[in-house]
């Protein structure tokens, strides 16, 4: 099966910060100095980060104790405004490259080093949807995650 790939602006830097920012706007959320907190701290890691990662580096970077709960509702605010993806077999999270694109994410998740690559694939996704409403089930977001080795850890 071959894949549907689409192109995707990918903004980085203060241009991913933009583009986040944006997309807060058109989903009625307002830019916080916390949210904007959290979302750098989010952008810093090289791998998906829990919600505790992102508080403690939050929290150093303030100077003062920022608690999980308080991340977790901007990191379930983020997910719904598509700044950002949930790893769900990690329970961690990633900045989206591209916040202006909804689709269905494909990650593949390294068991040895937790580097995590997001990849495109309509096809399989749609292919997701169309097995679950063929069983009667009305799919709001699949999750396609696949574990095993990344080329490094091979």
């Amino acid at each position: 099966m071959g894949q549907h790939r689409h192109h995707h602006d990918l903004p980085a830097g203060d241009d991913l910060i933009d583009a986040a920012r944006n997309a807060m706007a058109r989903s009625g959320e307002q830019w916080t100095a916390m949210r904007a907190s959290v979302f750098g701290a989010l952008i810093s890691f090289d791998k998906p980060a829990s919600a505790y990662d992102i508080a403690e580096a939050v929290s150093q970077a303030q100077g003062r104790r920022v608690a999980a709960n308080s991340v977790y509702r901007i990191l379930d605010l983020f997910v719904s405004a598509n700044v950002a993806t949930r790893v769900e077999s990690a329970n961690a999270y990633l900045a989206n490259a591209h916040p202006n694109c909804a689709h269905d994410c494909i990650f593949l998740v390294c068991d040895d080093c937790g580097a995590t690559t997001h990849i495109d694939d309509d096809q399989i996704t749609a292919s997701v949807r169309a097995a679950a409403r063929k069983a009667g089930f009305e799919p709001k977001r699949p999750v396609v995650e696949v574990r095993g080795s990344c080329p490094e850890c091979q």
